[in-house]
Parts: C-alpha cells; sequence; structure tokens
C-alpha cells in the first residue's frame, strides 16, 4: 500500500507482528516437502535507489504508457473475458494492462523480496497478470497450502486472511501474480513442485 516510507534507498518492508508470526507457520517441513512461505507488506514510496532506478525505467516509456499483461492465471477463459475480434467473428481473449508505474513496483518488490539472490529488473510485463477475482487468488492459495500442510492449514487460513485484510483492505486491491517465463524462472530448481506469487496493491 501506499504508507510513509523512509530515505532508506529502496522500497520499505513495513514491519507486521501478524504476518511474521503466519510466516513462521509458513516455513514448514513435512514427510516429502519443504514449504517455503512469505507475506510481506512493502510501502510504495519510492527513495534514493529506487528513484533513480525508475527515472531509468521511464526512458523506455512515461510512467502512465500501458503495458501488456498475460491472461489472468486463476480465472481461466470465462465468457466474460472474450471479445469479438475486428472483422470477424472469432473470439480471442482481451488483454490486461497496467501502468508502467504500477509494473515497476510489481518488479521492486520482487527484488526487495528476493535480494540478494534473484535480480527481476529484466522482468517482462507478459510474465505479469491482473487476477480479476479475490475469491478466485484466495481459493489457489488455499487449495495450494492445504495440499502441502493439510489439517495444519485449517486453523492458519483464517488468520492469514484476516491479516492480510487488516494490512491493506483486500475489497480495494487490484491484484497481480507473476508467472515467469521457464527459462528465467528463479523458482524453478530442480525439486521444485509449486510456486506462487501474488501481490495486493492498492
Amino acid at each position: 500500500g501506499n504508507r510513509a516510507g523512509s530515505g532508506s534507498g529502496r522500497m520499505k518492508l513495513l514491519e507486521n507482528s501478524s504476518f511474521e508470526a503466519i510466516n513462521s507457520q509458513l516455513t514448514v517441513e513435512t514427510g516429502d516437502a519443504h514449504i517455503i512461505g512469505r507475506i510481506e507488506s512493502y510501502s510504495c514510496k519510492l527513495a534514493g535507489i529506487d528513484k533513480q532506478l525508475f527515472k531509468q525505467f521511464c526512458q523506455e516509456g512515461q510512467p502512465h504508457a500501458l503495458e501488456a499483461l498475460s491472461p489472468p492465471q486463476t480465472s481461466g477463459l470465462s465468457p466474460g473475458r472474450l471479445g469479438k475480434s475486428h472483422g470477424g467473428d472469432e473470439e480471442g481473449p482481451l488483454s490486461d494492462t497496467c501502468s508502467r508505474k504500477t509494473l515497476f513496483y510489481l518488479i521492486a518488490t520482487l527484488n526487495e523480496a528476493f535480494r540478494p539472490d534473484y535480480d527481476f529488473s529484466a522482468a517482462k510485463s507478459h510474465e505479469f497478470s491482473r487476477e480479476p477475482s479475490l475469491n478466485w487468488v484466495v481459493n489457489a492459495v488455499n487449495c495450494s497450502l492445504f495440499s502441502a500442510v493439510r489439517e495444519d492449514f485449517k486453523a492458519l487460513k483464517p488468520l492469514l486472511w484476516d491479516a492480510v485484510d487488516e494490512e491493506i483492505c483486500l475489497a480495494e486491491c487490484d491484484i497481480y501474480s507473476y508467472n515467469p517465463d521457464l527459462d528465467s524462472d528463479p523458482f524453478g530448481e530442480d525439486g521444485s513442485l509449486w510456486s506462487f506469487n501474488y501481490f495486493f496493491y492498492n
């Protein structure tokens, strides 16, 4: 969310004791799997290094210029997402867009969350999607986590979503996902069964 940042030079990770408590339960070893999960909150007030990077980023296009995103990952192609193409009856998916400024925030958040192990500066807009349905995203996250930790997730689920909602008000967010190309996927290491990255942005 757009909360006050500091002059530390990067997007500011906002302290949240509820998130820290939940994160300790999202990193677990089960019999045959190792789950690493995190929820974090960042200020979108740019300072220092990020301001410089944003200026460089905007040399390729104006901040309010629109970038094409990939179709959403969670909903499939529902009828509401199809449109007639010009000059024919065939239907094709309409492309979502976001501003270059928003795209920069998404990339900067990834960089901060995974620094110094990974650098996402070369990520392209087609590696992101706008997710149209909060319920779809909640269900996708719940299904993945329940499949991993089973009964242990039942008690954690309401705590997780209540904490996120209290921090950023889910009903007022745009939701984006990061779905990198296979050859640039930092989460595609050998033995990795699945990963997901959602951004709740307001």
